[in-house]
């Protein structure tokens, strides 16, 4: 049986300042059982807001003080406004901003460390969700972070880190987002939850979801996305539409479905919990370095999210005395799909950025306009850090060559971190006697293809030992 979803748009005026999104209508088969993917297209652009759903056993959540824009600093309860600012708009993300007194008081860092919770909720009271609150049951977080000497050695660095997002269930940091988002959207009542793609969050989401009985899933991904990470979220069961169109195009029109029919967007940026959920992958660098900073963390950049929550991790610590310094933050960005680099190098303000057109062989870090592009200016700016741009050639190159000196297998996105640190290294960005992290944010085995196309050799054999003698 087919069913239609129409995304056509209440006929009542909104109740607050409104986005610009597109409008779009196409018919689907679900997804969860029947492993099938339905194209749709990106038409016309018309306006929209989102609000969370109501329910009468609102949980309070003990310590988060506000929501505040990034932009203009309004500042709103957190169930008053569901995504970005309604007076500054889409460019507005918002920060979730706690009590840090009161945390201080009753949080002690040393209880944290005793814990047995071996995934990013043992950082519970450090997140806007209250405590009795369910969450999804896979193993979300707690990464391995690999002493790599090796790395080291080859850049004549003092000390190199791994942090290994890989690990992750399904097999990125994108799991931390994901794993917070489907909290929240439990505690809302909210039933159908969704996002916009290249993959890595779509397969996050919908592994996640599957977790959870209460919730369905629906995806909206570019068709052009790497066929195994399409695979991945058919085989999760969620309901899946390609987008004849870019990220970008995906993104707006999952955005105007989710206000049109009453869904959770759980989309990079423009949801303040996404921010929150990867911060933990910050908490975790500190915590395995027995509460120390090192001195540089290296991150691909697209939407600019993930080096939000690094930054967001990072200054929560600071904020609790927890750590005694900052790190500096290395944003590398695929020349091809460098958007905030070239901001930040020219001194443009977020808002004056402009969509520009992408391409990268990393499609995780593609972004024609970065929707967290001021929280991830801000991330650089005050760490002290800087943007960098390798070329596809690099990234390329440096699969293999990040495999064989850390054991780590990273998919482009991932690679381009280390070849950015190489870069940084080299031009003296970042000097040898300083220590830094690299966030290899998703497996290798999410674009096998792109490895492939790497390396070359294999010697055939014939099954005689003496073949090989």
């Amino acid at each position: 049986m087919r069913r239609s979803i129409s995304c056509t748009m209440a006929d009542r005026a909104p109740s607050s300042p409104i986005h610009p999104i597109s409008r779009a209508r196409f018919t689907t088969k679900p997804a969860r059982g029947s492993f099938q993917a339905v194209r749709v297209k990106c038409t016309i652009s018309v306006y929209c807001h989102c609000e969370l759903a109501e329910r009468e056993d609102e949980k309070s959540m003990a310590d988060v003080k506000e929501l505040r824009c990034v932009i203009g600093g309004c500042r709103y309860d957190v169930d008053e406004v569901s995504y970005t600012c309604p007076e500054h708009g889409e460019v507005a993300t918002l920060d979730i901003l706690y009590d840090y007194p009161a945390l201080r008081a009753q949080l002690d860092r040393d209880a944290i460390s005793a814990s047995h919770t071996a995934n990013c909720w043992r950082y519970k009271p450090l997140m806007p969700i209250a405590v009795e609150s369910k969450a999804p049951p896979l193993a979300v977080g707690w990464t391995p972070l690999y002493d790599t000497p090796r790395i080291a050695k080859n850049l004549g660095m003092r000390r190199v880190w791994v942090k290994d997002e890989g690990a992750n269930p399904t097999g990125s940091l994108k799991d931390r987002a994901s794993s917070l988002v489907l909290a929240r959207a439990l505690e809302k009542g909210f039933k159908i939850v969704s996002a916009a793609s290249t993959g890595n969050a779509a397969a996050a989401l919908a592994g996640l979801g599957a977790s959870l009985p209460e919730v369905e899933i629906v995806i909206f991904v570019p068709a052009s996305a790497p066929p195994a990470k399409i695979a991945q979220l058919l085989v999760y069961g969620a309901e899946v539409l390609l987008v004849e169109g870019s990220y970008d195009e995906a993104f707006d029109l999952c955005m105007e479905t989710c206000a049109a029919q009453g869904w959770y967007s759980r989309n990079t940026g423009v949801n303040p919990f996404t921010t929150e959920g990867k911060k933990t992958v910050a908490l975790e660098i500190a915590e395995q370095l027995n509460w120390k900073a090192p001195d540089v963390v290296a991150v691909s950049v697209g939407d600019g999210s993930i080096i939000s929550g690094v930054h967001k991790g990072f200054s929560d610590l600071r904020q609790l005395g927890w750590i005694d310094r900052m790190p500096r933050l290395l944003g590398v960005q695929a020349e091809g799909s460098a958007v905030l680099a070239k901001a930040c190098a020219g001194g443009v303000a977020a808002q004056d950025i402009v969509r520009q057109d992408a391409s990268t062989i990393a499609d995780s870090i593609a972004s024609e306009l970065p929707r967290d592009r001021a929280k991830a200016l801000r991330a650089v700016q005050r760490s002290g850090g800087r943007f960098i741009t390798v070329a596809d050639a690099a990234i390329q190159a440096a699969i293999p060559e990040f495999a064989q000196l850390s054991g780590v297998f990273a998919e482009p996105a991932a690679a381009a971190a280390f070849a950015g640190l190489k870069r940084a290294v080299k031009t003296g960005i970042i000097h040898k006697d300083e220590s830094v992290c690299i966030i290899s944010t998703g497996n290798g085995l999410k674009d096998v293809a792109r490895a492939r196309d790497s390396v070359t050799g294999g010697i055939r054999v014939a099954p005689p030992r003496a073949a090989v003698e």
